[in-house]
């Protein structure tokens, strides 16, 4: 008697395996919307929003049916295009036509409780209560509550933003070292949970009357305060209760501030619309106008000097070592190679060391000494000369590579017909290299041109000029931005994305010319 065994055949086995794993795809595409739509409709992100959305949808009506099979291969990388590059280009257009920056983060409400919160004075013979922050929801978005135990009457309170503290039974709570650490319905937090949350709790106006509020001082503290700065919704104005000084809403410079009769302005205001002001500032403001313009000149030479420079000397080098006649060619491409296997953060650091002007290697072993950093003509000659150092060995790969794809015939021709090795290596070698090569060059231009790391990590865009702090000796235009975005005098991203438009036009707009220009190189072939 025979046993018979039935097999699945292989296009079945496939067929389930791909079902098993769409489903289990499409599965966790649904949790994650779950999870992150109403994250993005609690903080009003829109934008984002949509982006979820319209990406779930798309997911589910490409991968849930045997239809629509290129634009199953098009849809990852649309995706993440969208996002990695085309929504941080939108919003920062977007935000180079705001004030966005120190002191005009949040919106107007925000700013006027930042401003009355911050008047808080304490109140006369107000004890210090033991703090205890609550929630009967999430530890980290809330909604929070607050506890207050009083050390002298040992009375317990509790409140929660725009509603007033009220006293409570102490036998619904558990007290333990005059704070509360047990409450019914509500999970206590801990202090390290309430430092991650405490912006939004130290913004909460929880009242303890019609004219005094509840001060959260640290973790564990707090007191009864009065609000110095009271804001007026009717009339849109804030009053000085000290004072009797009236701020009302007024322009000062691009922006809105509450400004009183004297004319003077509270620092705190609002993030706003400013329309084209930004980009009007960078060329009409005479001091910006001019450090721009000087960025923007270096900034094309540094790029120019550093791909004529390492593409000379990776050329010069792998045209060297294509001789046969060379021995251990493999070996020398190898030691050629070592400055691209060091990661270009550390060769920065180290070349810095070098430039020091009293204990530097470089003036030590050659006995100079060169102001190599303090000095803004030296500083820049030093960028380029370590810039070289770090980008020839890949220009020597992509040359060595290119010359050995060169066929030897060609050079051979060009001798029997009377050229000198020289003259065959610049009138015929080289324009064939370049049709290779030139599109690589114009890429390595783009690099340069933003090379943030070349500046900030050897020299901090330095030297700098007596009380000039916008740009520096060797300041290209990106590390600029970074200067004026997270600069000594406060952070201004609005125009900092003014300038990084206009410095990602120029880009675009220098790129197109270096690629027109390179198509002439194709009637080389």
């Amino acid at each position: 008697m025979t046993s018979a065994s039935t097999t699945i055949p292989r296009d079945k086995t496939t067929t389930i395996r791909g079902v098993i794993g769409r489903i289990a795809v499409l599965s966790l595409t649904l949790v994650a919307a779950i999870y992150l739509v109403p994250l993005l409709i609690a903080y009003r992100m829109w934008m984002w929003l949509g982006i979820v959305t319209l990406a779930t949808a798309a997911m589910f009506l490409l991968y849930s049916t045997k239809r629509f099979v290129p634009a199953k291969y098009l849809f990852p990388g649309t995706f993440f295009l969208t996002v990695f590059l085309i929504v941080p280009i939108v919003l920062t257009v977007q935000t180079s036509f705001t004030n966005f920056g120190d002191g005009y983060r949040g919106t107007k409400e925000e700013a006027i409780t930042a401003i009355t919160n911050n008047s808080m004075v304490r109140t006369e013979d107000s004890p210090t209560y033991g703090l205890s922050v609550a929630t009967d929801g999430d530890v980290t978005q809330g909604p929070f509550s607050l506890f207050l135990v009083n050390p002298q009457t040992k009375e317990v309170m509790r409140g929660s933003d725009g509603k007033k503290m009220e006293k409570i039974d102490s036998s619904t709570v558990t007290i333990d070292n005059g704070v509360v650490t047990k409450a019914d319905g509500y999970t206590i937090l801990t202090p390290k949970q309430i430092n991650t949350a405490y912006e939004d709790i130290t913004s909460m106006s929880v009242p303890f009357s019609d004219k005094t509020t509840v001060k959260v001082q640290g973790v564990r503290t707090a007191f009864e305060g009065t609000k110095r700065m009271v804001y007026d919704k009717s009339s849109d104005t804030i009053t000085n209760t000290g004072t009797g000084d009236v701020y009302s809403v007024k322009k000062v410079g691009l922006s809105e501030h509450f400004v009183n009769a004297k004319g003077e302005s509270l620092a705190q205001s609002w993030k706003q619309n400013v329309g084209l002001a930004n980009y009007s500032r960078l060329f009409t403001q005479g001091n910006l106008a001019s450090q721009f313009l000087k960025a923007f000149t270096w900034t094309i030479v540094f790029a120019f000097g550093s791909v004529l420079l390492t593409f000379g000397l990776g050329f010069f080098l792998a045209l060297t070592l294509n001789d046969d006649r060379i021995k251990g060619k493999k070996l020398y491409r190898s030691f050629l190679l070592l400055p691209y296997a060091v990661p270009g953060f550390i060769s920065l650091l180290v070349w810095s060391n070098f430039y020091n002007q009293d204990f530097g290697l470089i003036n030590q072993l050659l006995h100079l000494h060169i102001p190599w950093l303090s000095d803004p003509t030296m500083a820049k000659i030093a960028v380029l000369l370590t810039n070289t150092w770090m980008g020839f060995p890949y220009m020597f790969i992509v040359c060595t590579g290119a010359l050995q794809s060169i066929s030897g015939d060609v050079k051979e021709a060009a001798k029997m017909d009377g050229a000198s090795g020289l003259q065959a290596t610049w009138r015929i070698i080289t324009p064939l290299l370049l049709v290779a090569v030139a599109p690589l060059l114009v890429s390595t231009f783009a690099f340069n041109f933003n090379n943030f790391n070349a500046i900030q990590l050897l020299t901090e865009g330095g030297p700098f000029p007596a009380g000039e702090y916008t740009r520096g000796g060797t300041d290209i235009l990106i590390s600029m931005i970074y200067r004026i975005a997270f600069g000594r005098s406060g952070s201004d991203f609005g125009f900092a994305s003014a300038v990084s438009v206009i410095l990602f036009a120029v880009t675009g707009v220098l790129a197109a010319l270096q690629f027109r220009a390179t198509k002439k190189l194709e009637d080389v072939n």
